[in-house]
C-alpha cells in the first residue's frame, strides 16, 4: 500500500486543502514561539546577570523535553491519531504560555525556565504529530518537497520573531518593568495557541492509518534501528542539525554585538535575517528537492555552512556578521532531507520512527550549552568549532550513507 492510499477518498481535495492550512498556520506558530527563546536568552542573561551557560539553560530546558517526551509523545500518537494529538499539542503549550504570568509575578529565573518547559511538551506534540502526516498525505517521493513547503511557512514565523522580540522585549531591558514585560506577548500567544488548537479540533482533515494489509504490527525501537540504518544514522545527523541551528540563533545576537560593537537590541534585527534566510530558502527548495535527491542538496548545504561559519570567525566587521547570518539559508533544507530520508520505508512504523527523530532534537540542548559553556571559557572562534564539526556529521551522512548503501525498507 502506498502512503497516499492511506488517506481517505471522501471529499479528498477539500480535505487536503484544509490539512495543508492546518499545517501551515500549526508551522507558523511553532516557528515564532521557538524562535522566540533567541529573544529571551539575552533578555534574562541581563536581567537574572547571568553567564552565557546559565542563560542558555532557556534553549537546554526547551529542546531537553524533545529527549525525554517524544516517543512517549510517539506512541501517543499512535493511539489517538494525529489530528487529536496536534489539538492536545496547541492546548498543552497554551497552558506553558499561561504560566508566564506567575514567573513574571515572583520574578524567578526558575519559574520561567519551568513554564518553558511546559511550552515544550506542547511543541514536542505538535512536531511528533505533524512532521509524519505531512510525510504520508501524499506520495513518497515528494515528502521532503512537501515538508520544506509548509516549514517555509513556518519560516515566517521564525523571521517575525525576533523582530517582535526586539521590539517588545528586548527594548525593555533597561527599563524598570524587569520579567512583566514578558505577561502580555506571553498571554497573547497563549490565547492563539489554544484558539487555533480549537479550530483544528473541529475541522474535518484527511484520516490517515498507519496499518499495513496483512496485519503487520509497528517494530520495537531496538528493531527499527537494526532494520533501518537510514533511520539509525538520521536520529544522529538531526541531533547535530538542530543543536547547530539552535546554537548559532541562540547567540547570534551576542556574537554580532561584539563583533561590531553594536547594541543588543540592534544586533536581534539581524536573528530575523537569518532566519529569514531559512524562509527564502525552504520557498525554494521545495522546488529544488522535486528535481534533486535529498541527499545530494543536504551534501552541498552542509558542506555550505561549514564554509560561512569558518569565514566569518576568519573575517571582521560586517562580513563577518553576514557570512554567519548566511548559515541559515543553508539550513532551510536539513530538517526536511533528514527526516524524509529518515523515515523512508518505515510503514506501519512511521509514528514511532518520528518520535525517534524528534527526540534527536535534544540537540538544540546539549549543544547549544556546550558552545555557551566553551564561550564562557574561551572565545567565539573557539565556540563556533561546535556547530562546525556538526555540519561535518551531517555533510558525511548525506554523501558517505547514502551515495555507498541503499536504503533497506520494509
Amino acid at each position: 500500500m502506498k502512503p497516499e492510499d492511506n488517506v481517505q477518498k471522501v471529499d479528498n481535495a477539500r480535505g487536503f486543502t484544509l490539512a495543508l492550512i492546518a499545517l501551515a498556520i500549526l508551522y507558523f506558530l511553532m516557528g515564532f514561539t521557538t524562535v522566540l527563546n533567541d529573544t529571551l536568552v539575552p533578555f534574562f542573561k541581563d536581567g537574572f546577570q547571568l553567564t552565557y551557560s546559565q542563560s542558555s539553560l532557556v534553549q537546554f530546558y526547551f529542546y531537553l523535553t524533545y529527549g525525554l517526551i517524544s516517543i512517549p509523545a510517539g506512541k501517543l500518537v499512535e493511539k489517538i491519531g494525529y489530528k487529536h494529538g496536534m489539538v492536545w499539542g496547541f492546548c498543552i503549550a497554551a497552558a506553558g504560555a499561561f504560566l508566564f504570568y506567575p514567573a513574571a509575578h515572583f520574578h524567578q529565573y526558575i519559574l520561567f525556565l519551568a513554564a518553558l518547559f511546559v511550552v515544550a511538551i506542547g511543541i514536542v506534540t505538535l512536531q511528533v504529530s505533524a512532521n509524519p502526516y505531512i510525510t504520508v498525505l501524499g506520495p513518497e517521493h515528494s515528502a521532503a518537497s512537501r515538508l520544506t513547503l509548509i516549514q517555509g511557512v513556518g519560516s515566517v514565523g521564525t523571521t517575525l520573531a525576533p523582530v517582535f522580540g526586539a521590539h517588545f522585549i528586548l527594548s525593555k531591558v533597561d527599563a524598570s518593568q524587569g520579567s512583566g514585560v514578558l505577561v502580555k506577548p506571553y498571554l497573547l500567544i497563549g490565547a492563539t495557541l489554544l484558539l487555533v488548537g480549537g479550530i483544528v479540533y473541529i475541522l474535518k482533515l484527511p484520516v490517515v492509518t498507519s496499518k499495513k494489509p496483512g496485519g503487520e504490527g509497528v517494530l520495537s525501537v531496538m528493531q527499527m534501528l537494526r532494520t533501518f540504518p537510514n533511520l539509525k544514522y538520521g536520529v544522529i545527523a538531526l541531533f547535530a542539525y538542530v543543536g547547530a541551528e539552535v546554537a548559532i540563533g541562540t547567540y547570534l545576537t551576542n556574537y554580532i554585538a561584539d563583533t561590531v560593537f553594536i547594541s543588543e537590541r540592534e544586533a536581534n534585527v539581524f536573528v530575523s535575517y537569518y532566519w529569514g534566510g531559512m524562509l527564502i530558502g525552504r520557498l525554494a527548495g521545495a522546488s529544488v528537492l522535486r528535481y534533486f535527491k535529498a541527499n545530494k542538496v543536504l551534501v552541498a548545504m552542509s558542506l555550505l555552512a561549514g564554509v560561512f561559519i569558518t569565514g566569518s570567525l576568519l573575517s571582521e566587521g560586517y562580513l563577518s556578521v553576514w557570512l554567519m547570518v548566511a548559515v541559515g539559508l543553508c539550513n532551510s533544507v536539513m530538517f526536511a532531507s533528514i527526516f524524509s530520508l529518515s523515515v523512508k520505508g518505515l510503514g506501519p512504523s512511521t509514528g514511532k520512527g518520528s518520535g525517534m527523530l524528534s527526540a534527536a532534537i535534544v540537540g538544540g540542548a546539549l549543544i547549544t550549552f556546550l558552545q555557551g559553556y566553551t564561550k564562557d571559557l574561551f572565545s567565539w572562534s573557539i565556540a563556533f568549532i561546535i556547530p562546525i564539526t556538526c555540519y561535518l556529521f551531517i555533510f558525511l551522512y548525506g554523501y558517505k550513507f547514502y551515495i555507498s548503501r541503499k536504503v533497506r525498507s520494509l
